[in-house]
């Protein structure tokens, strides 16, 4: 038996069955890099009420693999991903703004996924799902937007992967926008972190159960999707952290072993446990290969796959914006937080820039209520 992980914040995870509200688009959707999806399913949850004139709306992006579940409700009671940071005089004040935060595009949590079943064959999607890309999110973001009629955002906040849906948003349609907050992220995907979400994707397709990604029905791509998400979790937080929190503290004072010896290789496969047991091995791949492809600096788009849509580009940016970087993030390193800020503000956003000097790397977005919430407040309140 795994013996008892040091205490430490952790973010709150969970996986979602219920709870969510469904929007269904009947009409093909077309991906950037080819391929139609027939129809299109978005989960959402939302909190708070929105205005007569529905000009009070923040759009919540999540990270790789939150859920639509960002705050606890009577329909699901689980504290959320974001709980302390959304409701009454919070970060996102819910006595103001009415709050809405999806599934994404590709994920296994009630929107359309490669785990959803493909309306020609009566199977899951598995790997004939098309290649998507933060674009294409945006996109059935904004399908879902349309059907709420909802014309405009106050803001777009995300962090990390929900950082460039925030800068998507904002460049794809300003006129949409007011506002937006970009937390841990940057402007594109750099070859540091498309190296790690690489070798995260090798393990899972390497594992014999992943079947190309048909595994669906079939005995599960378990032992990889472990070690992508315990290499992940090395990129999620910090050594000044692991230090104070594990030391050189072993498990037990014995032979040692080959496996878990450490106390922060024991919380390493504790984190891979978990997450096998939340998530869809193949919306890991899809996803993070999305995260890959994202760079608004030379204009995401325009590929003739997606019938010559204009690229997305940073000049067109014109909301104001907040961006938040991190001393200690390992996966979006604080400068590519300074070289967003300096951009837009070249492109002539009115930008404030925070760097926090936390020890949570880049989970700081999930854990540092004050610091990371008071900043969010003050711009959407500005």
């Amino acid at each position: 038996m795994r013996s008892a992980i040091p205490m430490g914040p952790e973010p709150e995870y969970e996986k979602v069955v219920s709870g969510y509200q469904t929007f269904r688009s009947d009409d093909p959707f077309v991906c950037e890099w080819g391929g139609v999806l027939p129809e299109v399913d978005i989960a959402y949850e939302s909190w708070g009420e929105l205005s007569a004139v529905r000009d009070n709306v923040v759009l919540l992006h999540t990270g790789l693999s939150a859920s639509s579940h960002a705050r606890s409700h009577a329909q699901n009671t689980h504290p959320g991903w974001w709980e302390e940071f959304i409701g009454p005089e919070l970060a996102i004040d819910t006595d103001r703004f009415h709050v809405i935060c999806t599934n994404l595009l590709g994920g296994c949590y009630g929107s359309t996924g490669p785990s959803s079943t493909n309306p020609a064959t009566g199977k899951p999607w598995a790997t004939d799902f098309p290649i998507i890309t933060v674009r294409d999110m945006l996109k059935a973001q904004m399908l879902l937007l349309d059907h709420l009629g909802i014309e405009r955002l106050h803001a777009s906040v995300g962090a990390s992967l929900g950082g460039m849906q925030s800068l998507m948003a904002a460049a794809l349609a300003p006129e949409r926008v007011g506002r937006f907050v970009s937390i841990s992220a940057a402007v594109c995907s750099h070859p540091q972190s498309i190296a790690m979400r690489f070798v995260q994707r090798q393990a899972v397709m390497a594992d014999p159960d992943w079947r190309e990604g048909h595994y669906y029905g079939e005995s599960f791509p378990y032992r990889g999707l472990r070690v992508a998400r315990e290499i992940g979790t090395l990129t999620y937080r910090s050594g000044p952290e692991w230090m104070e929190r594990f030391g050189r503290q072993r498990v037990k004072d014995d032979m040692p072993r080959l496996d878990e010896d450490f106390q922060v290789e024991s919380y390493l496969a504790y984190q891979g446990d978990k997450f096998c047991l939340q998530y869809d091995p193949n919306s890991y791949l899809y996803i993070s290969k999305a995260m890959d492809l994202f760079d608004v600096a030379e204009g995401e788009g325009g590929s003739p796959r997606d019938g010559g849509a204009p690229a997305v580009r940073l000049v067109d940016v014109r909301a104001p914006a907040l961006v938040i970087g991190v001393t200690s993030d390992i996966l979006f390193p604080v400068w590519e937080q300074r070289e967003l800020a300096k951009l837009l503000e070249d492109v002539g956003v009115d930008v404030t820039y925070l760097e926090l000097d936390s020890p949570y790397g880049h989970d700081t977005f999930l854990i540092e209520r004050d610091s990371v919430g008071e900043a969010v407040r003050a711009h959407l309140e500005a």
